[in-house]
């Protein structure tokens, strides 16, 4: 079975976001990555070149292949900020998505443009499920 591309690099989040000229969009994804961090307690790693992941999880299929992910993440993309709150299973809770603001979904990730067309406590909250439901 191939290998995950998508691994733990040495490079700095605080050195990434500080290379996003678009001030809005690097304030807003230095505060999702506060909110991530605060919600795991644990210190945001960078994950490829553009992923921001928080939070260690190691997952495990059937035929027992075993992989490292992140609990929580998000990329600052051109187009919008895509966060990865997989554990929070958000594609089967429309009670939590109703509530979190302006948001388009695809597989396995929420798409925002920013931070103020959204409702933060809810992010924050979706953070907080996810985190709890990968610790166990």
């Amino acid at each position: 079975m191939a290998e995950l591309k998508t691994k733990v690099t040495e490079q700095a989040v605080s050195d990434y976001l500080q290379q996003i000229t678009d001030e809005n969009l690097r304030k807003d994804c230095q505060m999702i990555c506060q909110i991530m961090e605060d919600v795991t307690k644990a210190k945001a790693k960078m994950w490829g070149t553009a992923i921001i992941g928080v939070g260690d999880y190691t997952y495990s299929y059937s035929t027992g292949r075993t992989g490292d992910w992140f609990m929580v993440g998000f990329s600052p993309r051109k187009a919008n900020i895509s966060l990865y709150i997989m554990g929070c299973k958000a594609d089967e809770r429309e009670d939590i998505l109703s509530r979190l603001g302006k948001h388009k979904t695809g597989k396995g990730c929420i798409y925002i443009k920013n931070l103020k067309d959204i409702n933060v406590d809810v992010l924050r909250e979706m953070c907080e499920i996810s985190y709890q439901n990968l610790k166990k």
